[in-house]
Formats: C-alpha cells, structure tokens, sequence
C-alpha cells in the first residue's frame, strides 16, 4: 500500500510537470505528453474499437486534442482520467457510425437467470474455483475473456473497459459518453453478466 501511494504520488508529480509545460507551450511538451501517455491511449483505443488502424488514429486525436485544449483541464480530476475520456469519446464517437453487432442491445432476458415453474434457479451453480487455479487455464481463460469483451457491442464495451479496466468513475463515464448514471451502471452490470455467462460455457466444458 506504502508503495502504491508513492506510485501515485510520483505519478501526479509527473503529471502536474507536463500539465504546466503543456499550458506553456514549451518546445518538446506534446512529445513528452505522447512519450509518457502514448502507449496507454493507444492501448485503451485499440480495446474500444478493436482495430489497429482505428486505434492508431484514435490516439493521435485524443493526443492532439488534450494537448490543444489543455487549458479546458481544471484539475478537478487526475489528469490521466481527463485524458483517457478524451480518448474513449474519441474512440466512442468514430464507433457511431458502424452498423450490426456494434450496435445491438445486449437483451436482458438473455442474461438473467432462468428459472422453473417453481421459482426456482433452474441452471446448476458451477464452483469454477478449483479449475480457475489451474495453470494450464490460466492463458486460455484471458484469450475466452478478450474474444468476449471484444464481442460486446460498442456501448457496452466503452463503458466496462473505462469502469472495470481503466477505473475510470460512473459519473466520469456517464459524462464522457453523453449518457445517464443509470445507463452507465445497467451497462457495466449487463457486460459483467455477458462476460461471466461466456466464462461460465468455457469452464462448464473444460
């Protein structure tokens, strides 16, 4: 914990250097924004929109952009989390415009539990623990993870990578999303069931 929080410390150091360079517009300061921030951009790009190519010109925008609107940045969040919205609205807004799966509603009733005449859970309840620990799974279960992430629609996609991988909060997302609190949460919630319903065959049959 003592580790993390000078991580963190260092990192906004680091960070509050470059937001002052950037405002100065001092020779080298764009570079130095690609160099520290370059590969995290792209990274987060290249999850939104699973394209390389995509991914690359998503990065340079979202780059360019927070470089040319630095002074839009009033530091009432970490400057990482300003420019990774930067970057998913970016990534989000080239994503409109494709049709098909991209945009297609996760059904709800799809991800629900079933249940018999009863009420009761008609499914049986796998304990996953004991195969989840083998080492064999282990890279198997991230390439099933991956492949169904990839396969949420845009939407829902966007806004678990920013919640559960880049820990990005609600109302951060609802805001660079254009979309409700509400609608972001009923987003995160669906894609965690999706991506646990996708886990659940794979183990089911390994």
């Amino acid at each position: 914990m003592v580790r993390r929080a000078l991580r963190e410390g260092t990192r906004r150091d680091r960070d509050e250097v470059l937001v002052r360079r950037l405002r100065r517009e001092e020779p080298g300061a764009a570079e130095s924004l690609v160099q520290e921030y370059g590969e995290r951009v792209y990274r987060l790009a290249f999850r939104i929109t699973g394209n390389p190519q995509d991914a690359e010109e998503v990065a340079q925008d979202a780059l360019w952009t927070a470089a040319r609107k630095i002074g839009t940045f009033k530091g009432e969040s970490a400057f990482g989390s300003w420019l990774y919205r930067i970057t998913a609205n970016t990534a989000y807004q080239k994503l409109r415009g494709r049709r098909g799966r991209d945009h297609a509603e996760i059904s709800w009733e799809v991800l629900l539990p079933h249940f018999d005449g009863n009420g009761h859970h008609a499914e049986p309840v796998e304990d996953w623990s004991g195969k989840v620990e083998e080492p064999i799974l282990h890279r198997e279960l991230r390439d099933v993870l991956s492949s169904a992430v990839e396969a949420l629609p845009t939407d829902y996609r966007t806004a678990f990578l920013l919640h559960d991988v880049e820990g990005m909060p609600n109302r951060e997302i609802a805001k660079s999303l254009g979309i409700s609190l509400p609608a972001v949460k009923s987003r995160v919630h669906r894609s965690r069931l999706f991506l646990r319903q996708r886990l659940g065959r794979y183990l089911t049959v390994a």
